[in-house]
């Protein structure tokens, strides 16, 4: 027999899905803002969309649906190096997290290890404590000119004496939080079966890849999409570290780098009054005649949040399974 819902539960479930409801509009509103304004004529930009271009005529002005900036998007051959310097730095940059990551989750899920219990404090100690911005970027620089000098190259010229990708794949992979949430689910392994696996003879090595990491795949895949999410939306550290198309190093501009030169340099989002703004619009108007900047630019945003729409769905069902059996220590 179905029970009858009482007034507050009601009114509390009302208010809940109408909350919900709010969320998820804004959550949504800036993709379908970023997609209508792709497919907007610059003409629409400017008379101002809300959520699909504009149809119809101002005057003597013409604005509709078009796809002209992802023509010139699918035609340009530095968004598409940019793009496969994302897909490059997340595909290996996750591997690398995920390999030293488990590895030390593991070392940190034993009770057996020496000093466990100062190991596990000093990890969490990171996440409370950070070391700054300054130190951060000095630890990077040091990082690059070691790469310099083990390549036999000048250390104070790394900017343009090696590959920083390799830099932001390698010294940008730690994350204490990731690496908690694995430790957590392998301490969730029984014992036993770790114990029948060493009784048959299973060395350390064989009990980590044949036990605890498939009995642990959804954390693990949670994981992987934190990092996996993390590297493709990097930004920052990206821009500080690469530099700007002075330091040699723009050949290795992931999409978020490329798209915030683009934007400082063909539109006004960013930089409202650039000195040279005259200049680059007579350039960009000289190659591309009425194209709107602004409408490739989001272009670019959408493109670039394709591969993450098309992978999420495949590991959403790890997510809530994973962190609930990486976050809950018994």
């Amino acid at each position: 027999m179905k029970r009858k819902m009482e007034v507050s539960e009601l009114i509390f479930k009302i208010v809940a899905y109408v909350l919900l409801i709010f969320f998820a509009v804004i959550c949504v509103y800036p993709f379908l803002y970023a997609l209508g304004s792709s497919f907007s004529s610059a003409a629409g930009i400017e008379q101002g969309i809300v959520l699909w271009p504009l149809i119809g005529e101002s005057g003597n002005v013409h604005f509709g649906f078009t796809g002209e900036a992802f023509m010139w998007a699918f035609t340009e051959t530095e968004f598409w190096i940019a793009y496969a310097n994302t897909l490059f730095m997340t595909f290996f940059g996750t591997i690398w997290s995920l390999f030293y990551s488990i590895l030390g989750a593991y070392a940190l899920s034993k009770k057996r290890i020496m000093g466990r219990r100062g190991w596990n404090f000093f990890l969490v100690f990171t996440m409370w404590f950070t070391a700054g911005v300054v130190a951060t970027y000095s630890n990077y620089v040091t990082t690059g000119e070691v790469f310099a000098s083990i390549a036999g190259m000048d250390p104070g010229s790394w900017q343009t004496s090696i590959d920083g990708k390799w830099l932001i794949v390698i010294a940008m992979g730690m994350n204490a939080t990731n690496i908690i949430l694995l430790r957590n689910s392998f301490e969730g392994v029984p014992a036993e079966i770790e114990e029948a696996a060493r009784i048959d003879g299973a060395t350390e090595i064989q009990v980590l890849t044949k036990v605890y990491i498939p009995m642990s795949k959804a954390t693990i895949a949670t994981v992987a999409l934190f990092f996996g999410i993390s590297r493709w939306n990097g930004y920052f550290w990206a821009m500080r570290v690469l530099g700007t198309e002075a330091s040699g190093q723009a050949y290795s501009w992931p999409v978020q780098v490329y798209l915030r030169n683009f934007l400082e340099t063909y539109t006004q989002i960013i930089s409202p009054a650039p000195q040279d703004w005259e200049y680059t619009q007579a350039l960009w108007q000289g190659q591309y005649g009425d194209l709107s900047a602004t409408a490739c630019a989001y272009a670019i945003v959408v493109c670039s949040v394709i591969p993450i729409l098309v992978i999420y769905p495949f590991i959403q069902k790890y997510f809530a399974k994973g962190v609930n059996m990486g976050g809950v220590k018994e």
